[in-house]
């Protein structure tokens, strides 16, 4: 492997401590996986835990993952969580690619020298173009935190959330060049609970997603998968797309079970932001302040609803902010800028008897 591959590669601090998992080994089918985040790793571990039993049918013979980002608030260059554990795991660095873009042609060509039966991917986080997809013998599949075809794209669970569904799932699917429109090989339901958060969805839907994969791995290899598989019904499709930044800012004027939603959704990323005023009576001085509203709950109470119509009360633990309907929202934990979360009662005891109001 030469340098004008112009392929990042990752050192591997120790080398000789190699896996016997992702050895050269002639008589095993050669799997590549591809993933970045921290929810990615959950798949790869099943994978090279399936892969070291002695009556395994493949090996895992290659990564494919993110390049290296700022990472810990931008202050250092870090591999992807996928690319730091395999390391960690000793996996030869060799062996880990990180393209700018999945159909870049030096990439390709190293691809095709592996030679996979079959590539894996899991929130890999880049478009893999027709000429990526020809290369494997058994195709590609992806674990998609979604009950296929509802919630096709790249914020699959926090869209679920935001709109409030009461159930979910993970599918295991052929990748198509069709965004996430590929055949469903098997799939598993959940019922949502209403307090649950984006990263708490993400892990689980992941954990049994790696389950349904190594379940299935056996009729994918030997083609009956194919056969199985059920198409999409493109009719129902919905789409989830992208969060954007600006999204992150909640508006009163909503109605309280929508803003606990989206506290949910964006939870980890982007997260949920607020502008209060915070009022001086003794002085008369107003601030307004930026929240980053953390956990919430949609108040069950009428009698928190009598006061001010813009006035943040404190109840049993929680601010009572007023929203749109004539409901009211609970926020349990906020976080100032710059400083750590904190509960509603240690923000409201920070207040020293100043008023809040919404903005």
């Amino acid at each position: 492997m030469n340098s004008a591959l112009m392929l990042r590669r990752f050192i591997c601090v120790n080398a000789s401590a190699t896996l016997s998992s992702v050895a050269p080994s002639p008589k095993k089918k050669p799997l590549i996986f591809l993933g970045s985040p921290q929810v990615s790793v959950t798949v790869l571990e099943a994978l090279l835990d399936a892969s070291s039993a002695p009556n395994s049918s493949f090996e895992v013979a290659g990564i494919v993952t993110q390049p290296p980002a700022r990472r810990d608030r931008g202050r250092k260059v870090l591999p992807s969580p996928v690319a730091q554990y395999a390391l960690e795991k000793g996996l030869p660095s060799d062996l880990i690619f990180s393209p700018e873009k999945a159909g870049d042609e030096a990439f390709l060509s190293t691809l095709r020298d592996l030679q996979p039966e079959l590539c894996v991917t899991a929130a890999y986080g880049n478009i893999l173009p027709t000429k990526f997809l020809s290369i494997p013998l058994h195709g590609t599949v992806n674990i998609h935190p979604s009950l296929l075809p509802l919630y096709r794209g790249a914020a699959p669970v926090q869209r679920a959330l935001q709109d409030g569904v009461q159930k979910t799932g993970v599918s295991l699917a052929f990748t198509v060049r069709k965004l996430d429109a590929g055949a469903v090989i098997a799939s598993k339901r959940f019922q949502v609970d209403d307090q649950i958060k984006a990263p708490e969805l993400l892990s689980l839907l992941f954990s049994e997603g790696s389950k349904l994969l190594i379940r299935e791995l056996p009729s994918i290899f030997d083609g009956s998968a194919k056969s199985k598989a059920v198409p999409q019904d493109d009719s129902e499709a919905t789409l989830a797309p992208k969060i954007a930044p600006d999204e992150a800012w909640l508006s009163f004027d909503q109605e309280a079970f929508v803003l606990h939603n989206k506290v949910r959704a964006f939870a980890g990323w982007p997260g949920t932001r607020a502008k209060v005023l915070v009022l001086d009576d003794k002085s008369g001085q107003q601030n307004e302040v930026e929240l980053k509203v953390i956990t919430t709950r949609i108040c069950q109470s009428t009698e928190v609803l009598n006061g001010e119509q813009d006035c943040v009360t404190f109840k049993k633990g929680s601010l009572v902010f007023p929203c749109g309907g004539g409901t009211a929202l609970e926020v349990l934990e906020v976080q100032l800028p710059g400083k750590k979360a904190m509960d509603a009662t240690a923000f409201w005891n920070g207040l020293r008897g100043q008023k809040l109001k919404k903005l």
